[in-house]
């Protein structure tokens, strides 16, 4: 099972990474103790608030189909800096000393509401910190979302938060009506997705806009698609950097074929291992849709077809019977991503794919560079 934590870094993570640190050293950078500027920001000091010219929002976007290893990507990256909160015993203009928050990174609640999105802002501040100071709202009635975000905001800013990363980005959204869904025809487009609060993007975008505070925001296509669809919220969220993680596609694509699968075909726990193969590849492309998740579950229930048996090996078989079996439920959604069909993919919400090709082209040169 310890094979469900493998994790081979691709190209677009290394350059995902490259995004995150810029965002968090130049957010530093326009952050200096010494600036009043700086305090009058953090304070929200009505008269004396003003911000420095060169001091733009700060935003990111990182999309792909559940299961494509983007969150695991997000938290590696945020893994590489050696501290997530660095204690200065002495700041300037701080009597006790400072907490610096480099990066926090949260999911957005299932609800999708501002209240919520406080609390959950609030519990992770102090997972992080083990400060008390949101214990008093969190054990009260929650009544005022804004205020709460408010409040985790103030303290956020007052300890310099570096980046904020908030996953499930879709959960700010919420479906059709069942009844809807149902009466969709074959072929017609899946309605789009509607705002569960308004407040909440609106605070977002306040947060980058006005608090100077980097968001990275990472989701599956028809969330990044919803709150990229004003172009006034998409020029904030991705002008830092674009990224899509994408799932294998072709059993000859060279990622998959020369370094993820030869790197996974190590672990193999039986006596007499399967080769890596042409073959083999086929029987994986197929039965997972090429999504890497999948990829590492199959490996993982094919191991358990064969120890079924008194053999000692791996063979074929124990995958395509892993595929019937275990994996069955995702069978039809590996058979629409595969298809590649927009009408069988139009029957999950998640897959459903969005242009974002101005990005991909705006991101593209700057890639190959």
């Amino acid at each position: 099972m310890d094979v469900r934590n493998l994790h081979i870094p691709s190209i677009e993570g290394l350059q995902l990474f490259e995004s995150i640190d810029m965002m968090i050293r130049q957010n530093y950078h326009h952050l200096h103790p010494s600036s009043a500027s700086t305090w009058s920001k953090i304070s929200g000091e009505p008269v004396q608030f003003q911000l420095p010219l060169n001091a733009p929002a700060f935003g990111a976007a990182v999309e792909g189909v559940s299961g494509s290893g983007k969150t695991q990507a997000i938290r590696r990256c945020l893994g590489r800096y050696p501290l997530q909160v660095i204690k200065h015993p002495s700041f300037f203009r701080m009597t006790n000393g400072l907490q610096q928050v480099v990066w926090l990174s949260l999911d957005v609640p299932a609800s999708g509401k501002a209240t919520d999105l406080a609390a959950a802002l609030m519990t992770a501040w102090k997972k992080v910190t083990g400060s008390t100071r949101f214990d008093e709202t969190l054990s009260g009635e929650w009544r005022n979302g804004m205020q709460m975000l408010e409040e985790w905001r103030q303290v956020a800013s007052t300890h310099f938060l570096g980046l904020l990363h908030l996953d499930e980005i879709q959960n700010f959204f919420k479906l059709s009506t069942l009844d809807r869904r149902r009466r969709r025809k074959v072929g017609e487009e899946p309605p789009e997705l509607s705002i569960v609060e308004d407040q909440c993007i609106k605070w977002i975008l306040t947060l980058m806009n006005t608090w100077q505070i980097p968001l990275l925001v990472s989701g599956t296509p028809d969330g990044i698609s919803a709150l990229t669809k004003r172009l006034s919220n998409a020029e904030r969220i991705v002008t830092s950097g674009y990224h899509a993680f994408k799932h294998f596609t072709d059993v000859e694509d060279p990622v998959f074929r020369q370094q993820f699968l030869p790197r996974l075909g190590v672990y193999q726990y039986v006596a007499r291992p399967l080769p890596i193969s042409d073959e083999l590849a086929v029987v994986i492309m197929e039965k997972t849709a090429g999504v890497q998740r999948l990829i590492i579950a199959l490996w993982v229930a094919a191991h358990r077809v064969a120890f079924e048996r008194k053999e000692d090996d791996l063979r074929l078989d124990d995958f395509r019977v892993a595929a019937d079996t275990y994996l069955a439920p995702v069978g039809p959604a590996v058979d629409a991503l595969r298809s590649q069909d927009p009408k069988r993919m139009g029957r999950y919400e998640d897959l459903v794919t969005r242009d974002h090709s101005f990005w991909g082209q705006f991101w593209g040169p700057v890639k190959s560079n």
